[in-house]
């Protein structure tokens, strides 16, 4: 799954430290987002496209396996 958290956070210049405050969550967690290596749960993952006023769909791309 790839994202568009750190794209987002940077165009309203906020920091990773700022964006984890406002969504109550560690900055740690933002860089483990915005690096791929963790997944948000779903209401985190809401509280992040409310944040940017989109929707999760547009922060969030599932690229299903071609299998």
């Amino acid at each position: 799954m790839t994202n568009r958290v750190r794209e987002l956070r940077a165009a309203t210049r906020i920091s990773q430290g700022e964006l984890a405050e406002a969504l109550g969550v560690s900055r740690q967690t933002i860089n483990s987002i915005e690096t791929g290596r963790y997944l948000p749960s779903l209401p985190l993952a809401l509280a992040i496209a409310r944040h940017f006023a989109t929707s999760v769909e547009k922060i969030f791309d599932f690229e299903e396996d071609s299998r």
